[in-house]
């Protein structure tokens, strides 16, 4: 984790922790919706000051709000964010004023020994004059009004922040260059999570049979120490929410959670995609393992809750398979087959549950983000080209085929390979893909994407005029 000075931000329901968070991270974060309960994990970024954010989900929710296992979790989190930080932002609703449940969180806090700024927020019209005075029964001492709606307040609590945590204290935060992004993706209750807790070794995030249970994107670091290595491994993990088809998102929060997704799989270096193993490989699989590949970015399938699928095989063998050996080479071929369009991505089989095979793939996410920065030779490039021309000719479009004059790579994440051509129409999907397929065997690129760009002789004319 950062070795900064952390500050979390903890309150009721909807009193507008979400929005303060964004606003202090200076960009959207953290999901903002009206309905109560939509944070759950805690969300961290780096604030521009150079102390860590926590975002927590409401403490206190109703019934009606959520169910008793998602609200138990919520509140276990948010325990979690307030013992690890150096100092809490205790926020309430200025618009509704005080209520019993800001009283009972303010006894909570005093027993745990923390003294918060109590952030009165919604003060969203200046015209008004609000009475924070009514606060003043929680017996804090610092107390600043804001509105995180507009950012009325903010350079009075950013200057309040800083007093209670001197800059000495605050260390350099570390670059994010110095480690290997992961994001994990799938659809929802494939155990996302549940990996991202397996590899820390602790209840970190919220983890549920219930679809859904992951809204935001959750960053966190981990460094694995390995026996093959004297430095640490430095990742930093992106548990996603789960991504529904488009007919699925049937609310405003699922849209937010599908771009949150979205944005994390621009943001990292290495992706996987989450699969259950008793389920296979869907249609929204298959969806989003082309999106990522569009994104450019490395891509590794995991296929998790192995040992259900080995549990049902020992109960049930099922005809055709001499043994558990034979039943997972037949399962990968499968999932060569439906996922066919992948570049060869390396695929693991793993358990959450029990651990199987769990930091095996930390190696593969180091193996493909190195090799997303190799220089493919010129001289090699051409040559495979070459030979893969000869040895399967394109088919012919109005007479004549489409030929290679010279090719070089321009680009890395994602490599790009620019194509100097006959005629570029003449490339059809068929042969792109033959094409793409020979030259990442070839020079090893297995899970890595690659992209032409094509230049026609009359491009290359228009070019040359110019």
């Amino acid at each position: 984790m950062s070795l900064t000075q952390s500050v979390a931000i903890v309150g009721r329901p909807n009193v507008g922790k979400s929005r303060l968070f964004n606003r202090l991270a200076g960009r959207r974060i953290s999901i903002v919706h009206d309905r109560p309960g939509v944070t759950r994990d805690v969300v961290v970024a780096d604030s521009p000051e150079g102390y860590t954010l926590m975002d927590t989900g409401g403490i206190g929710m109703q019934p009606e709000m959520t169910s008793v296992e998602i609200q138990d979790a919520t509140e276990y989190q948010a325990d979690f964010a307030i013992h690890a930080s150096d100092l809490l932002l205790f926020v309430v609703d200025g618009r509704e004023g005080l209520i019993p449940l800001d009283e009972t969180l303010a006894r909570k806090f005093r027993k745990m020994g923390k003294e918060p700024i109590l952030v009165v927020n919604k003060l969203d019209e200046p015209e008004k004059n609000y009475s924070i005075s009514e606060f003043d029964r929680l017996g804090f001492k610092t107390v600043v009004g804001v509105s995180a709606e507009h950012g009325g307040g903010f350079e009075e609590l950013i200057t309040t922040i800083q007093s209670k945590i001197p800059i000495s204290n605050i260390l350099p935060i570390e670059g994010d260059n110095d480690r290997t992004r992961i994001a994990f993706i799938g659809r929802p209750n494939v155990g996302k999570s549940s990996l991202c807790n397996r590899l820390l070794e602790m209840d970190r995030l919220i983890v549920s049979d219930v679809p859904g249970t992951t809204r935001e994107t959750v960053e966190l670091d981990l460094d694995f120490k390995s026996e093959n290595s004297e430095e640490d491994w430095k990742f930093r993990l992106y548990d996603t929410a789960g991504l529904k088809r488009h007919k699925r998102i049937d609310s405003s929060l699922d849209f937010f959670s599908s771009v949150r997704t979205k944005k994390a799989i621009e943001s990292v270096d290495v992706v996987f995609l989450v699969l259950d193993a008793r389920e296979g490989v869907t249609k929204q699989d298959k969806i989003m393992a082309d999106h990522v590949l569009k994104e450019g970015k490395a891509l590794s399938i995991l296929v998790n809750k192995w040992d259900l699928a080995l549990d049902g095989f020992r109960k049930d063998p099922l005809p055709g398979y001499e043994d558990e050996k034979d039943f997972r080479k037949s399962y990968l071929k499968s999932i060569r087959k439906e996922l066919f369009f992948l570049p060869d991505s390396p695929i693991s089989f793993v358990s959450a549950l029990t651990g199987y095979s769990i930091k095996d793939f930390l190696q593969v996410a180091r193996d493909l983000d190195a090799r997303m920065d190799k220089t493919l030779s010129t001289s090699a490039l051409n040559k495979v080209i070459g030979e893969m021309w000869e040895h399967r000719p394109p088919a012919k479009i109005k007479g004549k085929r489409f030929k290679v004059f010279y090719a070089v790579q321009v680009e890395n994440r994602p490599f790009r390979v620019k194509l100097f051509c006959n005629r570029e129409e003449r490339l059809n999907d068929q042969y792109r893909r033959y094409l793409e397929k020979g030259i990442q065997q070839k020079f090893g690129l297995s899970g890595c994407p690659l992209k032409f760009s094509l230049a026609g002789k009359e491009q290359r004319y228009q070019e040359e005029k110019v």
